[in-house]
């Protein structure tokens, strides 16, 4: 097969490392990609907000199947492109993509699909809004509705915190002002045919910037998975099946990875939000665990036919650690020169995903926010975690950080 995958993170150096594994690949290209992805695939440069450009060099080169990893191609209709165009695309169409690009609307699905959720207000008015966290009280979470690259969510522990939240998001858009749940936090991911669903794997997340769980939220800092002390079957079968058919009711049938972001309550698991593709850094430990080729179960989703499909996965568990540039979540450093990859990469049972990253004269440069992912595997959570950051370890990068924390 030939294959089109679309982005340039650590998510996406992930899934080409597991595709060039695949029996049926015959060709991958990954646009734009990263210099961690060349080694596996051809990159080609074309952005992942170009659509056109994309259908474009699909039809040109024959491709049989696109995978999107980002979420904002698929918002913007990226899967309604290729379909016009008679080619497979393993996400869901820009209707259906609204689960992650309006929480608002993820929200009215979930209700009608009997989901348990957050109670919830959506404002567009931010005297409203402010009124609103005023008389509720902290804690309360305060989100952007529309796409907002992982940092549109504030957990305010004080009225303060939400005043401030609401100012700076409404800005954009509308915002949700949700009751404050609490408990662990899971990452259920699952694959969709707009039918079937079969389950792809949990992982949890560590969202804050710093160890403890403190500071700012950003795309993700590291993961774990599978998530400790977690049955994914009783949520796949109240959170994910009726989305689905409620999905296929509505006449948007939801093809491709849904991700499910859940929180274990005290009165059993409850939805937090819906996104519409991979997690990054959850994809990459879930493809170090991976045992099953992805790229037939792929195809099975774009073609309806997943009803017969399960993947299977390692016994063992995966971290995987973010290496980020100084100055991330805010404005990143970059330009800074980064060596030890190679080191790292023969750390048995260590695998080194590229994100922002590029090449300067034979050097790797930090290109972004997040820059690597550095995932470990290992018969349980401290054996993993001791491969991980023995991986960290051997990178050679002032102008990088991590947290040290991911898995405890």
């Amino acid at each position: 097969m030939r294959v089109l995958l679309i982005g340039s993170g650590g998510r996406e150096h992930a899934l080409a490392w597991a595709l060039s594994a695949s029996p049926l690949l015959t060709k991958l290209w990954v646009a734009p990609g990263n210099p961690g992805i060349a080694a596996l695939a051809e990159t080609v440069p074309i952005a992942a907000d170009d659509l056109s450009g994309l259908v474009e060099f699909a039809l040109e080169n024959d491709v049989d199947l696109v995978i999107p990893g980002p979420e904002a191609p698929l918002v913007a209709g990226l899967a309604d492109g290729m379909a016009e165009a008679l080619i497979e695309c393993c996400g869901p169409t820009k209707a259906a993509a609204r689960l992650e690009g309006s929480k608002a609307f993820a929200k009215e699905v979930a209700e009608a699909a009997g989901v348990p959720t957050a109670r919830f207000e959506v404002f567009t008015d931010a005297e409203l809004a402010r009124d609103f966290a005023t008389r509720r009280g902290a804690p309360l979470v305060v989100k952007a509705d529309g796409l907002a690259g992982g940092k549109g969510v504030v957990v305010a522990a004080t009225e303060a915190e939400a005043l401030e939240a609401i100012d700076r998001l409404i800005a954009a858009g509308p915002v949700l002002i949700e009751e404050c749940l609490s408990g662990p936090e899971v990452s259920l991911f699952a694959l969709c045919d707009g039918a079937n669903a079969i389950f792809l794997g949990t992982a949890r997340d560590h969202k804050r910037v710093g160890d403890g769980d403190t500071g700012p939220n950003t795309g993700g800092m590291g993961a774990i998975s599978p998530a400790p002390d977690f049955d994914p079957a009783p949520a796949m079968d109240r959170i994910i099946r009726p989305v689905l058919a409620e999905m296929l009711r509505r006449g948007t049938p939801f093809r491709g990875v849904l991700f499910a972001g859940l929180m274990l309550t005290p009165d059993g698991v409850a939805l937090i939000e819906f996104n519409v593709r991979f997690g990054d850094p959850e994809c990459q430990a879930l493809m170090a665990r991976l045992q099953s080729d992805l790229l037939p179960a792929l195809v099975a989703a774009c073609q309806g036919e997943l009803g017969s499909f399960e993947l299977r996965f390692r016994s063992e568990t995966s971290c995987a650690v973010v290496m980020a540039a100084q100055g991330y979540p805010g404005a990143p450093v970059t330009g800074t020169v980064i060596s030890g990859l190679d080191r790292a990469a023969a750390v048995p049972g260590a695998l080194v995903f590229h994100a922002g990253t590029r090449v300067t004269d034979g050097q790797v440069i930090a290109a972004g926010g997040r820059v690597l992912t550095l995932c470990g595997t290992g018969p349980d959570a401290a054996a993993a975690r001791m491969v991980a950051y023995e991986a960290v370890d051997a990178i050679n990068w002032p102008g990088g950080f991590c947290r040290r924390d991911i898995g405890v």
